[in-house]
């Protein structure tokens, strides 16, 4: 007999979302290994459902509410607009949750865990959560305190995830926290996302728009550049490494986000270029990601543990060099340092502006010196694009011994 799973996260593709576009990819993994999924989630546009397909020895069928999008500064209409949007998508999946052996949903949007616990005391499923991001943990560090409202939701928050029977994890640095809040480790499971991407074999780079061209190389920013992510360290470093070089690592910003723009108007009051760009759909991403030298990664210490950049997946994948300004507790640390060589990761803590000038310089060295030996026939106009260094299901070398991960379990028994 096919068992049922409900996945409920926020925004599906094609609208912009991590966490929507890997909830597609492990519906489909859950499909294809016998179960029957409905995956749940919010869309720009109309309502929609897709009717049941066949995966493996399963099936997947899709449900796509509509839901506006919201002002994220103004805290109230983001507050109104979770609610509003956890008792939409439990109303749709309802019908899915009373037929459903397991029921797993995520971090987004936040607090849904206040409404799917409380919920389940009647229905009594099988909850996993697949904790992205943790909430209202963010909201505190975003904030630099809890006072009496926060800490009261935090503990309510706590007494709800007590009641789960499986956390999803993405990182070592997640299944910590969760274990020192009281979280048993035998009902914690690391699984880390994927890329969301496939690079080709010899993937061919997206050209270089003009504003970048003449450098000794590109940085990229690439996704979300939200309140999780430091800006500070980058645009001060930037700052003075582009005024010193002569011949600069040019720097591209192809996100959105609550602190992208503020990144490009510093920049730009500090009269240093940066191109700026439209995020580009989801199949095209492998190939933005070759046209760089350098990508750039940031996240704030307050969040370390509770947020992890998705994105350093792909990086990773792409084989290109990773630029990271944040805590060596991380797993963006632990990933990166493990994946690549010493050569191709760097790390800064962030607010080193004066360390982060030089890895910088450090870095315009090393990509001149990689060009300029990759041009056919000394040409200076040819930049020859090269393939993922760890291609995937390959095992990178590693430079130092990995950290000791939560016990695996088996969710899909």
């Amino acid at each position: 007999m096919t068992k049922r799973l409900v996945y409920i996260c926020d925004w599906l593709p094609p609208d912009f979302g991590a966490v929507g576009q890997y909830a597609l990819l492990f519906a489909r993994q859950w499909a294809s290994e016998g179960w029957h999924v409905t995956l749940v989630g919010l869309t720009s546009g109309p309502n929609s459902h897709q009717a049941s397909e066949s995966l493996g020895r399963g099936s997947l069928e899709i449900l796509r509410i509509h839901r506006r999008s919201y002002q994220k500064q103004k805290f109230v209409a983001r507050l109104a607009w979770t609610v509003i949007s956890n008792l939409m998508l439990l109303a749709a999946a309802f019908k899915s949750m009373w037929r459903a052996d397991a029921v797993l949903f995520t971090g987004s949007p936040p607090l849904m865990v206040h409404f799917i616990a409380p919920l389940n005391l009647l229905l009594r499923k099988r909850l996993i959560y697949r904790i992205t991001d943790f909430h209202p943990e963010c909201l505190i560090a975003e904030r630099g305190h809890s006072g009496i409202l926060l800490s009261l939701l935090l503990r309510l928050t706590q007494f709800w995830r007590r009641r789960i029977d499986t956390f999803e994890v993405l990182g070592v640095d997640q299944a910590r926290h969760l274990a020192e809040s009281g979280i048993a480790e035998r009902r914690i499971c690391l699984k880390r996302d994927p890329s969301p991407v496939v690079f080709a074999p010899r993937p061919v780079p997206l050209p270089l728009p003009d504003e970048l061209r003449g450098g000794a190389g590109v940085i990229l920013y690439s996704g979300n550049w939200g309140v999780a992510h430091d800006e500070s360290t980058f645009i001060e470093a930037y700052a003075q490494y582009y005024q010193q070089s002569k011949n600069g690592l040019r720097f591209w910003l192809n996100a959105t986000g609550a602190k992208a723009d503020r990144v490009e108007r510093g920049l730009r009051t500090r009269a240093v270029p940066v191109h700026r760009s439209s995020l580009v759909p989801l199949e095209e991403v492998p190939r933005l990601l070759m046209a760089a030298d350098v990508h750039l990664i940031t996240l704030r210490d307050p969040f370390v543990g509770y947020v992890l950049p998705s994105k350093i997946h792909a990086c990773i994948e792409s084989g290109k060099r990773i630029l990271f300004v944040g805590s060596a507790n991380s797993d963006v640390h632990l990933l990166a340092s493990q994946a690549l060589p010493s050569d191709r990761y760097f790390r800064i803590d962030v607010g080193d502006v004066e360390g982060l000038v030089h890895v910088l310089s450090m870095l315009e060295r090393a990509v001149a010196i990689e060009l300029d030996v990759r041009k056919p026939n000394g040409s200076n106009n040819v930049r020859v694009p090269v393939g993922p260094a760890v291609p995937s299901g390959s095992t990178a070398p590693t430079r130092r011994r990995p950290q000791r991960t939560p016990k695996e379990i088996e969710l899909r028994d």
